[in-house]
């Protein structure tokens, strides 16, 4: 790593320690075309998109000691197109979810969705309004499990009805895991989504609300995915959707939550929005 004044974004050298052997592996393979392991640190691309993730910045506007913005965009579409965002994520959440003596994966998750505003220049085909919040963005799918770390993640256009979420949730916590066994929705989510986790083997439990509360109250076990979109807010890039495709906001999501799990895993406090 070069000798620069670091961020609180950077990776520590025990959190590198548990991300380098994915990178590394990978790297590989992947040689530069010269055949030499490239002129960038691998360390400084994913310390490049940590601090942007958190800070929100444009990509030319990346502090002048990272690599340059293309390097680090480029690693960037490079690893969401070969899934090595979610594989280095899903890594690390086996490891938080072991060290909370459970198992790999859940055998419940909680599925909710979000709605966000789209950046000037997103294109308009991929947002949508959302006729409850009234908000012309994008929507956020999560599946969490009960830890609150992040199973799955679908983002569509805002227009998009839950059951279109929820069905894509299911499917794609089928597709990677064959452990979960229920899912808990709110009331947004109707019949088709139930229907839907007949057909993949999962049983989807629509939790009401108690009809004599009023306001925001937290129910039992589904508080864990408000709390997942909490922690999501910390980081600025995600408080609103600056993605030209719906598969970036996703990785910005998994680098996000990658984030929260290193600090988890080495001991280390998420710094507060106020003092990021």
């Amino acid at each position: 790593m070069s000798e620069r004044t670091p961020y609180k974004t950077d990776l520590s050298d025990e959190q590198w320690a548990l991300v380098e052997p994915v990178i590394v592996a990978w790297k590989a393979v992947h040689p530069s075309v010269s055949g030499h392991q490239g002129r960038y640190a691998m360390r400084e691309i994913v310390n490049a998109l940590l601090y942007q993730g958190r800070t929100g910045c444009q990509w030319e506007l990346l502090p002048h000691d990272f690599p340059p913005p293309g390097a680090v965009k480029y690693y960037f579409y490079l690893w969401r197109d070969e899934g090595i965002d979610q594989t280095v994520h899903d890594l690390l959440r086996w490891q938080v979810r072991e060290m909370a003596r459970r198992r790999a994966d859940p055998s419940l998750v909680v599925l909710d969705t979000q709605s966000v505003h789209a950046a000037a220049g997103v294109p308009a085909e991929s947002t949508g309004c959302d006729p409850a919040k009234k908000v012309p963005a994008r929507k956020r799918g999560l599946a969490v499990d009960v830890l609150g770390l992040v199973i799955a993640v679908v983002v569509v256009a805002a227009s998009a009805h839950e059951n279109a979420v929820g069905i894509a949730l299911l499917d794609r916590v089928a597709a990677d895991t064959d452990t979960v066994e229920k899912a808990l929705v709110d009331q947004g989510f109707k019949n088709a989504v139930v229907a839907h986790g007949e057909k993949v083997g999962i049983e989807v439990e629509v939790v009401a609300r108690n009809p004599g509360q009023s306001g925001f109250v937290p129910q039992a076990k589904r508080w864990v995915v408000e709390r997942a979109y909490g922690i999501l807010m910390l980081h600025r890039r995600l408080v609103r959707d600056y993605e030209h495709l719906p598969r970036s906001s996703e990785s910005r999501v998994y680098w996000a939550m990658t984030a929260v799990i290193l600090r988890r895993l080495t001991g280390m406090a998420v710094p507060a929005w106020r003092t990021a």
